[in-house]
């Protein structure tokens, strides 16, 4: 049965059903629980790793880093396990950590790629590699190795099922983060399935070197698609030394799932459009004046 036959729409009663309806339906259906979010900053990882764990407690489980979806739990990236080949100076491959190590992640920058920190026993670490004061500047949460943009700030995770090409979304996202030393620069901006933006979180600074800030949010329910992260105000280069500096370590965020079929949102717009479009009929359709009692009054 359609709803048109459920619901005379013609009729001003069937028009305030109708409305009625749909003001039930957006208040139910897509109100949304406002995101968890997990802050911390500090001198040092013990500053910080108490809010880690309760943002991995949070998710869930830790998943092994296989293809497919678990459907629930967490997957986390620690970059300790790149090898040297894909590691400074050398571009980490986008899609590393969808098909050499499937866990559901792959990077994007309007840089020119991305780039893991070398090991002791490859090169200069924590980025010697750019500058030589580099690893005065930043500390390792889980060692040996660090993450950043190159010749940008900013690094886009897009989502997928691990180890394919089909979209995924996930639930939350959290990332570790050295020299944060400015406030209201590093952040955290979210995207939904239809890269509508879910809001921008700034992650807590701290003053000094070597220090390590946090954030972690939950939406509770799989709504994002992609994370733009925003590392300072400025990009790793030779000489720059200032407090905008800023580069990454463990990430960490729910398993990446598939995208559910539309559903009462879908249903919701549905009912609007039709709402809209019978609304116009009635207005362009002549009206009969009414010139006496009706038959029986």
């Amino acid at each position: 049965m359609t709803l048109t036959a459920l619901i005379p729409l013609r009729t001003p009663t069937g028009i305030a059903v109708l409305t009625t309806a749909l003001m039930v339906l957006c208040s139910t259906g897509l109100a949304q629980a406002a995101p968890i979010t997990f802050p911390a900053s500090g001198p040092d990882a013990a500053a910080i790793t108490p809010t880690v764990n309760a943002f991995r407690t949070d998710l869930g489980t830790l998943n092994p880093n296989v293809a497919g979806s678990f459907g629930t739990g967490r997957r986390e990236i620690n970059w300790d396990g790149v090898p040297a080949n894909f590691s400074a100076p050398n571009l980490l491959p986008n899609n590393f950590f969808n098909v050499n190590s499937p866990r559901g992640a792959v990077f994007s920058t309007p840089g020119i790629g991305v780039e893991v920190s070398a090991n002791a026993a490859d090169g200069p670490v924590r980025f010697g590699n750019i500058d030589p004061n580099y690893p005065s500047l930043f500390q390792v949460f889980s060692p040996q190795k660090l993450f950043t943009a190159i010749n940008s700030d900013i690094v886009d995770v897009s989502f997928f099922i691990p180890g394919s090409s089909d979209a995924a979304l996930t639930r939350g996202f959290g990332a570790v983060f050295t020299h944060v030393a400015l406030p209201d620069t590093t952040s955290l901006m979210f995207f939904g399935p239809n890269n509508e933006s879910l809001g921008t979180f700034f992650v807590p600074s701290v003053l000094g070197d070597q220090t390590f800030s946090f954030l972690g949010v939950d939406f509770g329910s799989l709504e994002v698609s992609r994370v733009r992260i925003t590392s300072g105000n400025v990009a790793l280069a030779p000489g720059q030394l200032g407090p905008g500096v800023t580069v990454m370590d463990d990430f960490i965020y729910g398993e990446p799932t598939a995208v559910p079929a539309p559903g009462l949102p879908a249903l919701i717009l549905a009912c609007a459009g039709l709402f809209v479009s019978v609304r116009r009929r009635q207005r362009a359709s002549p009206r009969v004046p009414r010139t006496g009692p009706c038959p029986g009054s």
